[in-house]
């Protein structure tokens, strides 16, 4: 009946809902997005990208490198499952260099020319810097049109990939830009891992352990005894059935974590957040060292001052400083960054934390495994404090070094 105001007592509760299959979220805003797991991803006989696409316009997005690897198949894949001219491909440089406006000025630009129009869809397929410029993209084309991820890289399967932040870099810091535009769909294939280099590896593991030190401290003990649990020797796949396994509960563990701490505060109207774990020095580490740390390896030097900073304060013992600093050693993660761990740059992202969130620290610092609490204010990290912090730190790196 015209007019008729709705019960919404059948409206699905908020949160976030396993399945086989993947993960839904809907948070208390309203807004709902699914990621999936998937295998074979670009097999075309995997209808599960192809149903996301639908009949719409398709114009995507790859790395070099992603090109390299499986262009190919995504063009095949693209081919049985669109009709003729439906679909266009480019190749875009990455790199935290690239991951500028002008960068989504030129994805925009490409989709215009390929006469995208609002009903269609841009498809990112690589890992996290791909997404983020793509998805920002996005946000801005025609004021928002779709887009789909399908996520190659493990930063991209447990952080950007379950997320709905966009962005780039921009007057000389880290993410300045961007948008919260939740993608159309988010696939993850963990046979994508199995390309990755080492490296690569280690970053998407820094994600992890930061998942685990705030908040499981079961995954924690998990990666302490699996601490290569992604490591494919040769680049090929899982050893093993139980090896496969371990790297399952590990990636579902960690993408479940995520979303579930995500959900109640998706937009960040509430800026203190446990998952900025990690992310408070790592952008100065980032920038100020010109980007040759990548993300992951930055946020694994930031976990470990917040760990030294979490016990000097009385707020974590001993052995939780010493658990998380190892840990990361283990899986070889840098611990200390000698041209940007120095107290006058530390000090500035402290500042620079400060005022990005609202004039509150909300620094994360662990407890114990699985438990984190803020550090709220400037003052609370006095100078001597986070010298001495330094110091241990520094200390750390060279038994690493050694």
């Amino acid at each position: 009946m015209s007019g008729q105001v709705l019960d919404r007592v059948d409206q699905p509760p908020t949160g976030v809902a396993e399945d086989p299959g993947g993960f839904d979220l809907r948070a208390p805003d309203g807004t709902r997005y699914r990621v999936d797991l998937t295998t074979g991803a670009l097999d075309p006989a995997n209808p599960l990208l192809a149903g996301y696409l639908g009949a719409r316009r398709v114009v995507a997005f790859v790395s070099a490198t992603v090109d390299r690897l499986y262009g190919d198949r995504l063009r095949a894949y693209l081919d049985a499952h669109t009709g003729p001219g439906q679909w266009t491909l480019h190749v875009i440089p990455t790199g935290e260099h690239h991951k500028t406006l002008a960068a989504a000025e030129h994805v925009c630009a490409l989709a215009k020319a390929d006469g995208l129009d609002r009903h269609g869809v841009m498809l990112a397929v690589g890992g996290g810097i791909v997404a983020d410029v793509v998805g920002f993209a996005a946000s801005m084309y025609a004021r928002g049109v779709r887009y789909v991820k399908v996520n190659t890289t493990l930063v991209g399967q447990v952080d950007v990939g379950v997320g709905v932040k966009t962005g780039v870099n921009a007057l000389r810091t880290k993410n300045m830009l961007g948008a919260y535009h939740p993608a159309h769909a988010s696939l993850n294939d963990p046979a994508f891992l199995g390309s990755l280099p080492h490296r690569e590896i280690r970053c998407g593991l820094a994600e992890i352990v930061k998942m685990a030190v705030i908040l499981d401290e079961d995954l924690f003990s998990t990666l302490e005894r699996h601490p290569d649990v992604f490591r494919r020797p040769g680049g090929d796949g899982p050893a093993d059935p139980a090896h496969g396994e371990l790297e399952t509960h590990v990636l579902r563990t960690s993408m479940r974590l995520m979303m579930e701490e995500l959900c109640p505060n998706l937009r960040e109207h509430d800026l203190a957040r446990l998952v900025d774990f990690g992310h408070t020095f790592s952008p100065v580490v980032e920038t100020a060292g010109g980007h040759r740390l990548e993300h992951g390896e930055a946020v694994a030097v930031d976990m470990a001052l917040s760990a030294h900073l979490a016990r000097l304060l009385g707020l974590a013992d001993d052995e939780t400083c010493a658990r998380v600093v190892g840990l990361l050693r283990r899986i070889g993660l840098p611990v200390f960054d000698p041209d940007t761990c120095t107290e006058d740059l530390m000090a500035q992202a402290l500042h620079a934390s400060w005022q990005r969130r609202g004039r509150k620290l909300h620094l994360v610092v662990p407890t114990g495994i699985g438990k984190a609490a803020f550090v709220e204010e400037l003052e609370d990290v006095p100078e001597e404090v986070l010298r001495a912090a330094l110091r241990a730190l520094a200390a750390d790196g060279e038994r690493h070094d050694g």
